[in-house]
């Protein structure tokens, strides 16, 4: 059996994914529904490739049976990684994938008892934010243990977003801002708040995210809000677009959004990515008592290439719990300072 199966291996993130695995002495297969686009990027990497796509169950069963881990990189994980997911259980493949998106975190987490029982680990969201967020989070949960309260943030400097981020954000885009609140997932008209990430103090902008439902798991805290480092001409834009609604519930609007994100580059260069830094804060409160921690991180997408090998390397190595995990939940709040180039301060 092989270790590792990359699906959507020639997309930007995933090609960052890649290189990692193969700077850390692995040899995975790479995957994807575009045959140009994979053989010529096995041309490249001298690694094995397969070419399918999600649809094609028995090719989807067969690779998967043939490995003991998939990275899935194909987003909109909305539409995919429920799938996969299942396929996994099935063929007892361990899953991982880079997700932001609290509903695959809901959907995963309702086959948790069914992972445990294929004796294989479920976990979203192995790339920013969500493993420097959740590691945050459980971090602040633990300094402060009767917190009913989270607020979190995160802004960058430098990098950029890449398409299938752009995309993911289209797709959420008719939902407005959803929170946590009492334990329920809760609709909210969108909300802004002046972060202080430490270096500088930004607007930031409230956001549906994923660590509403990954936080929320490996906590247990029952109020959470997310918040992106933005600015004021966005913020309006972002409140305009609120008037239009119903029409991004379309799916021919959602496609022509997505078309036109296409035409733009893939992501941001190297040199970028390696200038880029992220920075995340963090709060968690009771009543009046409150306590606030930073986490500085590289760039995102150089983080989620090395979060997610790191991860996978973890599983092979038989360093995994079985059923639905966040990465705070399956490694803990120092999961995060393995990575090169972080910094935790409270």
């Amino acid at each position: 059996m092989k270790d590792i199966l990359i699906y959507g291996s020639y997309g930007y993130t995933g090609k960052l994914i890649v290189e990692e695995a193969l700077a850390k002495g692995l040899k995975p297969t790479l995957a994807g529904r575009n045959e140009k686009a994979v053989k010529a990027q096995a041309d490249e990497t001298k690694l094995d490739y397969l070419v399918f796509d999600l649809s094609e169950e028995d090719k989807l069963n067969k690779a998967l049976a043939d490995h003991k881990i998939i990275i899935h990189c194909a987003g909109p994980f909305i539409h995919t990684a429920e799938q996969v997911a299942k396929a996994c259980i099935k063929n007892k493949t361990h899953y991982l994938d880079i997700t932001g998106e609290f509903q695959v975190f809901e959907a995963l987490k309702n086959m948790s008892s069914k992972a445990e029982e294929a004796g294989i680990m479920l976990l979203p969201g192995a790339g920013f934010d969500v493993v420097p967020s959740d590691c945050l989070a459980n971090h602040l949960k633990a300094k402060l243990p009767t917190a009913t309260n989270l607020t979190l943030a995160f802004t960058g400097l430098g990098g950029g977003l890449s398409r299938g981020t752009a995309k993911t954000m289209v797709e959420n885009s008719h939902e407005g801002q959803t929170v946590r609140k009492n334990g329920e997932l809760v609709s909210s008209s969108i909300s802004t708040a002046n972060i202080n990430y430490g270096e500088f103090e930004q607007i930031s902008l409230g956001i549906s995210w994923g660590d509403i439902s990954s936080a929320y798991f490996s906590t247990g805290i029952p109020n959470i809000e997310v918040f992106m480092g933005s600015h004021e001409k966005q913020i309006k834009q972002v409140k305009t677009m609120a008037w239009f609604r119903p029409l991004l519930k379309l799916r021919f609007v959602k496609s022509y959004l997505q078309k036109q994100i296409d035409k733009k580059p893939a992501g941001p260069s190297d040199e970028k990515r390696e200038k880029g830094k992220m920075f995340l804060w963090g709060k968690v409160s009771i009543g009046n008592e409150s306590v606030e921690a930073r986490l500085n991180t590289p760039n995102g997408y150089t983080l989620t290439a090395s979060t997610s090998v790191l991860i996978a390397k973890k599983i092979l190595d038989e360093n995994f719990k079985t059923g639905f995990q966040t990465p705070a939940s399956a490694y803990g709040s120092g999961l995060i300072l393995e990575v090169p180039d972080t910094k935790l301060t409270d």
